[in-house]
Formats: C-alpha cells, sequence, structure tokens
C-alpha cells in the first residue's frame, strides 16, 4: 500500500515538473522571439469596444511587434469602423505594425478599415471595395392608411421627425439628408486617399460603391499583395524586423449572442442610421 502511494505521489510530480519545463519553454519563447497578434473582425460592424480593447492590449505589450486585422466583414455602422481606425492609427504611432488579411469578403467599412493598415494583403478572389455610405429608412406611409393608422407628431422644431416613416419625405429634408452622406462619404474617400497614398481624383473615379476581386483591387492599387492569412502574417513579421517565423498570438473577440444582434439590427432600420456597408 505504501509502495503505491510512494508511486503515485512520484508520477504526480514527475507531470508536475513537465508541465512546469513545458510552461517555461513557452513562456520563453513568447518572451525571446518576436510575436504578432491576429484580431479578428467578422460580420456587421455594429459595435467597436471589443475589437479596441484588443487592439489596445497589443499597444500595450513590448513582446508583441504588430498585428495582422483579419477581415471578413461587409461593413457597418459609420462611428464604430472610424473609431477602430482611429485606434489603428494610434497603434502606428506607437511603432507597432498593422497589416490587413481581406478573407471572403471586405467590403465598405471594412475596406475603410483595411486602407488605413501597413499592408494590405488579399485572396484574388476576396469581394472587397465597395467605397461609399448608405443611409436607409423604411417607409409605411401607405401600409399605415390602408390599416386605418394615423400618427399625430408633436415636435420642437421642423426637422425632428425628419425620418418619420409615416410621411413622404420633403425633398428640403432629402437635400439636408444627403448633405451628410455626402460628408461622411468624403470623410470615407479622404480616408483612402492618405492610406494608400493614392490621388483623390483616381479615388473618386472608382469609390461609386462598386465592387472589386481582390485581383482587380491589386490593379487599381487598394491592394498591395494577393496572398493568404499566412502570408500577411509572414508580411507583419518581416515588417516589424522579426527573424524567422513569427509567434501568433490570437486575440479573440466574443460573439454578440443571435438575439442581441437581432434587436441591435431592428433598432438600427428604424431610425437614422448612417452605414459603411455593401448592400447586394
Amino acid at each position: 500500500m505504501r509502495k503505491n502511494i510512494y508511486i503515485i505521489i512520484g508520477v504526480v510530480i514527475f507531470i508536475i515538473l513537465l508541465l512546469a519545463i513545458f510552461s517555461v519553454s513557452i513562456t520563453s519563447r513568447f518572451l525571446t522571439r518576436g510575436n504578432i497578434a491576429l484580431i479578428e473582425i467578422e460580420g456587421e460592424i455594429v459595435e467597436s469596444k471589443k475589437i479596441i480593447k484588443n487592439l489596445e492590449k497589443v499597444k500595450e505589450s513590448p513582446f508583441i511587434k504588430g498585428v495582422v486585422v483579419r477581415l471578413e466583414t461587409p461593413g457597418g455602422a459609420v462611428v464604430p469602423c472610424q473609431e477602430i481606425v482611429d485606434e489603428i492609427d494610434i497603434l502606428q504611432d506607437e511603432g507597432k505594425i498593422v497589416v490587413a488579411s481581406l478573407g471572403t469578403i471586405a467590403t465598405s467599412g471594412g475596406y475603410y478599415i483595411a486602407s488605413t493598415a501597413d499592408r494590405i494583403v488579399s485572396n484574388p478572389g476576396t469581394i472587397t471595395g465597395s467605397i461609399g455610405v448608405i443611409m436607409q429608412l423604411p417607409s409605411v406611409e401607405e401600409l399605415t392608411k390602408k390599416i386605418g393608422i394615423e400618427m399625430r407628431v408633436i415636435k420642437s422644431r421642423e426637422y425632428k421627425d425628419i425620418a418619420s416613416p409615416f410621411r413622404k419625405m420633403r425633398k428640403d429634408e432629402r437635400e439636408l439628408l444627403q448633405d451628410v452622406v455626402n460628408d461622411v462619404y468624403n470623410q470615407f474617400v479622404d480616408e483612402v486617399v492618405n492610406g494608400r497614398g493614392i490621388d483623390k481624383d483616381s479615388i473618386l473615379k472608382i469609390a461609386d460603391g462598386r465592387i472589386f476581386s481582390g485581383k482587380i483591387a491589386k490593379e487599381l492599387g487598394l491592394v498591395d499583395t494577393l496572398g493568404t492569412l499566412n502570408d500577411a502574417i509572414a508580411i507583419a513579421g518581416e515588417l516589424a524586423g522579426i527573424k524567422g517565423k513569427p509567434n501568433v498570438i490570437t486575440l479573440k473577440e466574443r460573439k454578440t449572442p443571435a438575439i442581441f444582434r437581432l434587436f441591435s439590427s431592428i433598432d438600427n432600420k428604424m431610425g437614422v442610421s448612417l452605414k459603411y456597408i455593401y448592400n447586394p
């Protein structure tokens, strides 16, 4: 009995030693070799907090030399995309390398984010581009007439119900909203011009909402290199001065539960919502 106890104790000690050695080996590897973080942005972009939190982790770590932002997104709301771009700019100011890797689709707000990276890597068949801004406002005026519903509105000034779905939009209201869309669109174009180093006239010729394959985007100067996610990681390591194959630290984003995404989508469609998003 005592002999069995000694054997069990010996096995436990052996396992602990192995784990300790393995842990020290992993820790040493990540402390001594260059690391590249991988941040994935997937689906419609409706908020930026989680992405920004991961970008801040990259900024604060002296052991992470750069980041690959993997984009699998048709774009999304304007402000979250702009906030992510601002955080990437800060990261670059801190000396970190940022490489964008375009997946199956990286359009509109997805490309907006990519345009600020040091390099953009795309697959030849990636769907990208769709440089533009959209505002969609539902109209139920005819429906309410058919079912006998009348909306009585009490407002402080004339434009407070500018996006009302219960009446026709006036010409001056449409012009006002068009001015807003145009202003945000120009912000998008300027970001691409500054990020890609292409003159504005050239960008304006193709910034009409059209989409491109990755191959055509490269020919137009919207993409630097055709390649895979692994190619993007290798390029990030090279730009960061990492010798050999870099370690990849994946910073995961917790997905929002489907029910909350549904309510968010409904809420966005019922109000005024500016989006950098590709709507096929």
